[in-house]
């Protein structure tokens, strides 16, 4: 998109045509890395999106420029985020920022933000610096919405409970969550030169960020000593993170 607005800016050539002919190469690409239903999906959407860019008006709300930053790229990023969720792009670089972001530490959205701090660099000299500048903070405001919709409320945290009592909380866990729990076998670390060393499990599970507060409350509730260590997860894969429900 930030493509075709610079060519059409210069050109003067429909923007929806160049919607269309500036996407269809990573189109192609989507369909060779990713999938055809991927790659149908995604022309259908970027298709309508020329459509609706070509046929409706959108009337001026407001002439403020970082306003316009600011919600501009939370729509933006909402829009995109529900694409990609629904398994298709409504713009070109979304096809290579899903393909890079298998390979790379990096998400989606900071990929994107990526990309675009490139176009819009390039945008400065035939725009404004301060237009480039507005533009940039837009692809900011939007790269974090479009990582808080594909994550979404459910992101993942994983929870480490080092206690004596780390069988209640396991099966507090287990059976008051219905998650998941592996056990590890530790010793604690604090002592002397020759003294034994205490035996003690270790409770690790994967929780959602929703959760935290109930098994925090929980927890003290068994132990108030616990020791208790969360750290962020991008994504997890197999294994079972909630108890299924089992068939009568």
């Amino acid at each position: 998109m930030g493509i075709s607005l610079l060519v059409s800016e210069v050109t003067n050539v429909s923007l929806s045509i160049l919607i269309v002919a500036v996407n269809l190469p990573f189109l192609i690409l989507g369909y060779s890395q990713i999938g055809k239903q991927f790659a149908i999906k995604s022309i259908i959407a970027i298709i309508v999106l020329a459509i609706v860019v070509y046929l409706i008006p959108y009337p001026l709300i407001t002439s403020d420029k970082l306003l316009i930053a600011v919600f501009g790229g939370f729509f933006l990023g909402a829009g995109i985020g529900m694409a990609i969720r629904g398994g298709s792009v409504i713009d070109g670089t979304e096809v290579l920022a899903i393909y890079l972001s298998k390979g790379t530490g990096l998400t989606i959205g900071d990929i994107i933000l990526i990309f675009n701090i490139i176009i819009f660099s390039f945008g400065a000299y035939i725009l404004s610096i301060e237009v480039a500048l507005y533009a940039i903070l837009t692809y900011l405001a939007a790269s974090k919405t479009i990582n808080f919709i594909i994550e979404g409320v459910e992101e993942y945290t994983g929870i480490t409970i080092i206690s004596e009592d780390s069988d209640k909380i396991r099966l507090m866990i287990t059976e008051e969550l219905g998650r998941g729990v592996t056990i590890y076998a530790g010793k604690g670390g604090y002592g002397k030169k020759g003294n034994v060393l205490k035996q003690i499990d270790i409770v690790y599970t994967v929780i959602t960020r929703l959760e935290i507060a109930r098994l925090r409350t929980e927890v003290d509730k068994i132990d108030k000593n616990a020791f208790i260590i969360m750290n962020s997860i991008k994504d997890t894969k197999g294994g079972m993170i909630k108890k299924r429900s089992l068939k009568k």
